[in-house]
């Protein structure tokens, strides 16, 4: 955990980023980055200033395709260096910064619906052994009429077209998901399914938990937030770049309770920090409201916290917070934060403890998407309950007792006694926070000015040079 909080910098500065194609020719790369499409694309659209993103993988390639599409397109191109939150979502706020009228997405993606600019997401074509997949997937699925769903990473969905040709003939029941940029038109049809930018169409009258789910991919986040959320469903892989394929043997139920564990630890918690981890997903704004409200009813203070991508030591920085909770895409919301001072939930963890009428029903959801109003997952909160008639609940982690009714919708007056309080004998006014409440409790509370005790003194001459060789320490003798 120490190494956490104190890294060392200059490996990030010193570190080399290789092509994730250099086995392949150069010229290789008008076929990985699909410059064809991506060219036309910037033409029919009229666009002047386009931005491409790459994830850190791709990122020596940047140069070359940012002139060849220069080139082909007419357009200038702009190349985000740096992504605000997580790379698979499209980063529209270092778009604007150039002005930019789109953006080209490149690498593995989330496919959140954007907010703002048009988007065309090029994957990168990633070689796939049909054959040796189709090999395995038989060995998985000795029984013909098995029902499978196959789902795959956004970088092999170019090959499922041919591998869905090789199993079709054999498996008349296996069902193939294509993928969905931004939201479908149009409601959805009964037995429809469409989640994590993938949309398949399920027969069976017992629904999706007669078919089992076959994943075309490495592991990784994808595939956990698959098996969470479509956990009544045994899942099978197969990883390209090792040829292997396996049942997958992850202890969906484990990790559930541990997630649940958590969602204990939030009702318990008294000041919630909102953690902003996206401004590209649309409906991100809408669900910060809907949890500060959320978290208003339920008598808990809440900081909404902008920290760009989250790690140990910019948490580590808000100790008066017993815990966070993330807004994100669907891949980046389940955060492991065992390294974590506090813990990290999602919107959907936060309304399981905090929505005395959301119940767990067994189906996890990662969208925050889901939550809002209108959505298929939406409950609607209670209303208030006098703290008299409240039924008293018992923590599971501490043993007290704990208030878990909502109150009343907030007003736009200060409660009476409750947010003011005296701060000194010249009976001064000062509003209580969680923030200054928990500077009270400590015994170091930093540097004081102390005015009128400190003794003034003249300027003196200080050191010169750097920390690590001042002018008057002399060099050490071998």
């Amino acid at each position: 955990m120490a190494t956490a909080f104190s890294s060392d910098g200059e490996v990030a500065l010193r570190r080399e980023l290789r092509s994730a194609v250099a086995a392949a020719p150069r010229s290789d790369l008008d076929g990985f980055y699909e410059m064809g499409r991506a060219a036309a694309f910037v033409r029919d659209g009229g666009f002047r200033k386009v931005a491409l993103q790459f994830p850190d993988e791709l990122l020596a390639d940047a140069a070359e395709v940012a002139g060849r599409l220069e080139a082909a397109s007419g357009a200038g191109m702009y190349v985000l260096g740096d992504t605000t939150y997580g790379s698979c979502c499209v980063d529209e706020v270092a778009a604007e910064h150039v002005g930019a009228e789109a953006v080209l997405h490149y690498g593995p993606a989330c496919l959140s619906p954007c907010r703002k600019l048009p988007v065309l997401h090029i994957f990168g074509q990633q070689p796939l052994d049909v054959g040796r997949c189709t090999e395995v997937f038989r060995e998985l699925y000795p029984e013909q009429q098995s029902r499978v769903v196959v789902l795959s990473d956004v970088v092999y969905a170019h090959a499922m077209g041919e591998l869905e040709q090789q199993l079709r003939p054999e498996y008349p029941n296996v069902i193939f998901s294509r993928l969905v940029c931004g939201d479908p038109p149009g409601p959805a049809v009964p037995g429809e399914e469409r989640k994590f930018g993938r949309q398949f169409l399920v027969k069976a009258a017992g629904g999706l938990q007669d078919y089992a789910m076959f994943y075309v991919g490495a592991e990784g986040l994808a595939l956990t937030s698959f098996m969470l959320t479509w956990n009544c469903c045994p899942f099978s892989s197969f990883n390209p770049i090792t040829g292997c394929g396996r049942h997958e043997t992850l202890n969906v139920n484990r990790a559930l309770m541990r997630r649940l564990y958590l969602v204990e630890r939030a009702r318990d918690a008294s000041v919630v920090g909102i953690l902003v981890g996206t401004l590209g997903v649309a409906g991100y704004l809408t669900v910060l409201q809907h949890l500060r409200e959320l978290l208003c009813r339920a008598g808990k203070r809440s900081y909404t916290l902008a920290v760009g991508k989250p790690n140990p030591a910019k948490l580590a920085n808000f100790l008066e917070v017993d815990i966070f909770v993330l807004v994100a895409c669907a891949q980046n919301s389940l955060l492991d934060s065992s390294d974590f001072y506090r813990p990290v939930v999602t919107p959907y963890e936060l309304e399981l403890a905090c929505n005395p009428a959301r119940e767990w029903t067994g189906n996890y959801l990662t969208d925050f998407r889901d939550l809002l109003p209108g959505a298929c997952a939406h409950v609607e909160l209670p209303p208030a309950v006098p703290a008299a008639e409240a039924v008293p609940d018992v923590s599971l982690i501490s043993g007290k007792m704990r208030a878990t009714h909502l109150c009343g919708p907030p007003t736009s007056q200060l409660p009476p006694s409750t947010a003011l309080a005296c701060r000194d004998q010249t009976r001064a006014l000062a509003e209580i926070s969680p923030a200054a409440s928990f500077l009270e409790s400590r015994s170091w509370r930093g540097l004081e000015q102390q005015l009128g005790q400190t003794p003034v003194s003249k300027a003196v001459q200080g050191r010169r040079g750097i920390a690590i060789a001042y002018e008057d320490e002399g060099c050490e003798q071998p």
